[in-house]
């Protein structure tokens, strides 16, 4: 099969840590009957790096993604960790202590988002003019209005949109326009770190392809990191300097791309792998991951995942495994995975051989 174009292991060339996430768990109601949605997550995002972060539904993604922006909603509640965010000068900033005047000073300017429905984050009665003018009024109150206009005309044509579509309301843009005046608004403070939550879930294919190559091309053009959250592991091979799997709100896999995509280590991650084509290279044949994701509710004991696992064995039922470096791994420094199979006790599953992991991955 033909190297995915963008699963290439660029993270030696990356910059200083811009963002730390360290322990976050997150749960959505109180007492025994809490739900935990984010379970003892931790992750980093380096300058320019384009961290990726997969799994179906239910998984914990668009919750993390809102906690580590203090966007979260009752009854949302964060219970433990830290979410450090790094500027270029200056100590980090602990977001999760930050009062609400410091923390409005620091949405947008630092860290901005870009929702999964841009149907519904845009205001549908107010034009794509007046929607970023409204970014610009509110974080630089001193910009006169030919600025912000001039700035308005700027944004819209970086992301591909011509200005005289500027009085436009969302409902007069397709869903591609609207998801571009998403990433427009994102942009106009020029943040450090753009959040990206599913952004191109309900786009056809060849406007998802648009998107992306804009989001990468303007990655490299102003600079900034991305996190970017999919359900469409495949789709991340293609975009995505480092990968993050998550299952039932905890992170089951990281590593780099391209050697995610060269030896998925952990089944869960082989199983996304063969559920979506890629959108580079060869046909294969697709599989999927048999069952649905617990209900968060009444996870499984154990391994949360080996209910619906091929490499299920006795102790998966009972052990909770801890996310530690793959002695399977091309680069095991690099590559994390929570998984029983891998450990060196002895009581973990039988290992698949080689030829049993490739017909698992199919490529």
């Amino acid at each position: 099969m033909t190297e995915p174009t963008a699963g290439r292991d660029t993270r030696t060339g990356l910059g200083d840590v811009v963002l730390d996430v360290s322990g976050l768990c997150v749960d959505y109601g109180t007492g025994g009957r809490a739900l935990h949605a984010v379970d003892e997550v931790s992750l980093t995002l380096r300058r320019g790096e384009v961290l990726g972060i997969a799994g179906e539904s239910g998984s914990g993604k668009s919750t993390l993604a809102y906690a580590m922006n203090r966007l979260l909603r009752p009854p949302g509640i964060i219970t433990a960790g830290t979410v450090r965010y790094h500027p270029r000068s200056g100590p980090p900033l602990d977001i999760l202590a930050l009062a609400e005047e410091d923390l409005r000073r620091y949405r947008w300017a630092e860290v901005a988002m870009v929702f999964q429905s841009a149907m519904n984050a845009l205001n549908p009665v107010l034009s794509l003019r007046a929607q970023i003018a409204d970014v610009l009024t509110t974080h630089r109150p001193g910009m006169r209005r030919p600025e912000q206009a001039a700035r308005v005309t700027e944004l819209l044509r970086l992301v591909g949109i011509s200005p005289d579509r500027a009085s436009a309301f969302p409902h007069e843009l397709s869903g591609g326009m609207r998801q571009r005046a998403m990433i427009a608004i994102a942009l106009a403070l020029e943040p450090e770190i753009i959040i990206m939550d599913e952004p191109t879930t309900a786009l056809d294919v060849v406007i998802q392809r648009q998107i992306l190559a804009q989001i990468m091309e303007l990655r490299q053009r102003l600079g900034f990191s991305v996190v970017f959250i999919t359900h469409d592991l495949s789709l991340l091979i293609e975009l995505a300097d480092t990968i993050t799997v998550m299952y039932a709100g905890r992170v089951v896999e990281t590593a780099g791309a391209a050697d995610l995509y060269r030896n998925p280590c952990h089944p869960y991650s082989q199983g996304l792998l063969t559920s979506f084509p890629l959108l580079h290279g060869a046909r294969r044949q697709l599989s999927g991951i048999p069952g649905s994701p617990p209900d968060l509710r009444a996870v499984p004991s154990g391994c949360p995942f080996h209910p619906r696992c091929p490499h299920a064995g006795e102790h998966c039922a009972t052990r909770q495994p801890q996310l530690a470096p793959c002695p399977a791994a091309t680069d095991p420094a690099g590559h994390d995975v929570a998984c029983l199979q891998y450990e060196p006790d002895g009581t973990g599953p039988a290992r698949p051989t080689t030829s049993e992991q490739g017909k698992t991955h199919a490529r």
